[in-house]
């Protein structure tokens, strides 16, 4: 079945929708946080079929969210490390576990707990505003035109319904 691809969308939300491309990847990277860099691992890990595991880390190393390094010449083997893009998907990962426990945990609590190596508290995501730290609700934001909008869309009444505004 052939997917509809949002790499060119003026959205940001889309764009990473269309790169994430299917639900393994998230948890591919998810592993690769927990310490996972060898391919038989994040199959063992996972459960994943081995040809579905391949081509998402081939897809990952191909937009530089993971990197594939040599550890062993003799034979020869890889390994995926995040690069810094692949780094700072943590964040998104973390809003996602924190949305999870608060909504899909059973009455026991959530399944995973992540403590702050420097002060040894348990930790979840939070979205504040990065000027003045108050946390973000969906009623306190709207949307507008950003610097990278192109402008002949800019320009649609369904666009400047929705990003222009009062």
């Amino acid at each position: 079945m052939r997917r509809t691809s949002f790499e060119n969308w003026p959205c940001s939300v889309a764009r990473a929708t269309d790169l994430l491309g299917d639900w393994w990847t998230p948890l591919v990277l998810r592993e690769a946080f927990y310490g996972t860099r060898r391919f038989e691992d994040f199959q063992s890990e996972l459960g994943i079929a081995r040809a579905t595991l391949a081509e998402r880390l081939r897809r990952l190393v191909e937009l530089d969210i993971m990197a594939r390094r040599v550890y062993q010449e003799q034979p020869l083997r890889h390994e995926y490390v995040l690069t810094e893009k692949g780094q700072d998907f943590f964040g998104v990962l973390m809003a996602m576990a924190a949305w999870g426990d608060r909504w899909l945990a059973d009455a026991s609590g959530p399944p995973v707990l992540f403590e702050h190596r420097s002060c040894g508290h348990h930790v979840h995501a939070e979205v504040v505003c990065d000027s003045c730290g108050e946390p973000l609700r969906s009623s306190d934001v709207r949307p507008r035109f950003g610097p990278g909008y192109p402008e002949g869309q800019a320009a649609l009444p369904r666009a400047r319904r929705r990003y222009a505004g009062p």
